[in-house]
């Protein structure tokens, strides 16, 4: 039989963290991260990175794996979260594979394995300099024209992934998300998947965002810029990094970074919806701000008895 593997997903701020730490909790669990914005050391309040506290009640693999000036690939990401949940089942114990990332959790729920096409440094170089010149969306929606299915599941401020596929399609002559492979899931599976009426959401965000500079947002990305760190690493990309590099160079409003924060989370909230209804029929829903622990707990305790 196929060892269990129980996955959380939802969209940001719905409260994957809490809930997926007292299911942990209760059924002997450790919880491997899918969110690849938690990777990188230093990146804590910008990511709402689950706190000291939080991390000490039961073990998180995953997290403060990296620093800001690396980058952790998809494959990477991949045979890392096998390597840890092959640790956590021989210690007999349960995986939580929690995450709000959908690629990262598909690649190793479904085995995907990433394009062979070696990179291509000279067209990669003229992408990116056509990224410099015309700016990171507008090489975006290039690759929405040439591979929607791609288009979509990469984030528009992602510059590396973006370029990455383009560099696979102009190599190949075929979409990118045509090449991925997949094969058959190595576990059995259990998706518990979290939401929240969409203007509850929403409101979740403002608030956490309106806590991010309480506990110090400002300053994280002030000790980032001291240690040399620039505002166009790939890793800055997460949302309200650069915007605050730019607060502290004067270039943009406390106020201001506040709205472009709000509208760029509520575009990655309806990415990842959209990303999540396409796998609905995988997903066990629950509505994360009604239901109790118990009852997701009862659905894992069944589901492990099967």
């Amino acid at each position: 039989m196929k060892p269990p593997l129980i996955v959380i997903v939802g969209p940001t701020a719905v409260g994957k963290t809490e809930i997926s730490i007292q299911l942990a909790e209760r059924l002997n669990g450790e919880i491997v991260s899918a969110d690849s914005r938690l990777f990188y050391c230093g990146m804590d309040i910008g990511t709402a990175k689950p706190s000291p506290a939080e991390r000490l009640r039961l073990p998180h693999h995953l997290i403060d794996v990296a620093n800001p000036d690396e980058t952790w690939s998809l494959a990477l990401f991949q045979h890392a979260a096998e390597q840890a949940i092959a640790g956590i089942h021989r210690r007999g114990k349960l995986p939580f594979l929690v995450g709000g990332t959908g690629q990262y959790i598909h690649a190793v729920t479904h085995g995907w394995s990433p394009p062979a096409t070696s990179p291509d440094i000279p067209l990669r170089t003229v992408l990116e300099a056509l990224a410099k010149s015309q700016g990171n969306d507008w090489l975006h929606q290039r690759l929405a024209l040439l591979d929607p299915p791609a288009a979509a599941a990469i984030d528009s401020r992602n510059l590396r992934r973006t370029v990455r596929a383009l560099e696979v399609v102009f190599s190949t002559g075929r979409r990118f998300s045509a090449q991925r492979g997949q094969g058959e899931s190595p576990y059995r599976l259990l998706t518990i998947g979290l939401i929240r009426p969409r203007p509850e959401l929403y409101a979740r965000v403002d608030a956490r965002i309106e806590a991010m500079f309480r506990d110090g947002l400002l300053d994280e990305v002030r000790r980032f810029l001291a240690h040399g760190y620039t505002p166009d690493l790939p890793t800055m990309s997460a949302i309200g990094y650069r915007e605050c590099a730019l607060v502290l160079r004067g270039e943009l409003s406390l106020e201001d970074a506040k709205v472009h924060m709000r509208k760029l989370t509520r575009t990655f909230v309806r990415r990842q919806a959209n990303w999540f209804k396409a796998q609905d029929a995988e997903i066990n829903w629950f509505d994360a701000g009604e239901v109790k622990v118990d009852e997701i707990e009862k659905e894992i305790r069944i589901f492990l008895e099967e």
